[in-house]
């Protein structure tokens, strides 16, 4: 399998990925999804709370607030020493907020969120949680734990996690007199019409509509779209949580552990 990088940022990865095929590219992205962990707030206790919103929603926009996560630093808590419901430092992150409306409305962010270890905060400090009136407060605690998007979507690592097949285009070697309609009709503006000559502009945006086949007047089209089998082009979107790379590095080693197990499982069976 080859791998080469398009672009990436902080939060998203390009591939296109070769001699590669569906089943495998599906895995990694089921994986990528369900099973890589992230940290999520999962339990507060409300100490104080005045607002006009219930103790359950305020935990339910806390715990789909995104938080950067420590993989290396954190256990899950199925797999944690402590096996106790309640955590441990190796398990558990402890959040503070604390905050009160003195002098009239405002709105409180994730910013105030003040988290026992530096390392594991908001990925953004404006998100808004809860707006409060003049003389309202609202203090809780918050322990955030790792877990997996196969339990609940606020520990999906990934905001965007798509793959479709390497597009391949053959276009008139020849002056196209009839039209330009293949050009025109495209949504990613894929072609371009230079010289009477249709021409590609950007392949890879080309998500293989076929609308362009479609609007050629000619029989049969003079315009042909097609794909490789055996290449892709993948696009992963992180929430910030953890680095695209390190996302898809940890599905790589999931699927690994995941095909061992599988083979050691059938070789039992066998004997």
């Amino acid at each position: 399998m080859k791998i080469e990088v398009l672009e990436r940022d902080e939060t998203n990865i390009r591939l296109v990925i070769r001699e590669a095929d569906v089943p495998l590219m599906n895995a990694l992205r089921r994986i990528a999804l369900a099973e890589v962990p992230s940290i999520a707030i999962d339990e507060v206790v409300m100490i104080d709370n005045s607002s006009i919103l219930q103790d359950e929603i305020i935990a339910h926009r806390l715990g789909l607030t995104p938080l950067k996560t420590d993989l290396d630093g954190y256990n899950l808590p199925e797999d944690c020493s402590c096996q106790s419901e309640f955590g441990c430092n190796l398990c558990r992150v402890t959040l503070m907020l604390d905050a009160e409306a003195n002098d009239g409305t405002r709105s409180v962010y994730s910013g105030e969120l003040v988290s026992e270890n530096p390392d594991v905060i908001p990925v953004s400090d404006k998100i808004p949680i809860i707006k409060l009136a003049k003389g309202q407060k609202l203090k809780l605690e918050a322990y955030a734990r790792l877990g997996k998007g196969k339990n609940h979507a606020k520990w999906q690592p990934v905001s965007v996690c798509a793959y479709k097949y390497f597009p391949k285009i053959e276009v008139p070697s020849e002056k196209c007199e009839d039209c330009a309609k293949c050009v025109d009709i495209c949504p990613k503006r894929v072609l371009t019409l230079k010289e009477k000559k249709v021409k590609i502009r950007n392949l890879l945006a080309c998500n293989l509509c076929m609308d362009c086949v479609d609007a050629c007047p000619q029989n049969p089209p003079a315009i042909k779209v097609e794909w490789e089998k055996n290449a892709f082009i993948m696009n992963i979107e992180s929430t910030g949580v953890l680095p695209p790379e390190r996302i898809i590095q940890e599905a790589t080693k999931m699927l690994d552990k995941q095909l061992k197990e599988f083979k050691k499982q059938l070789k039992a069976k066998a004997k």
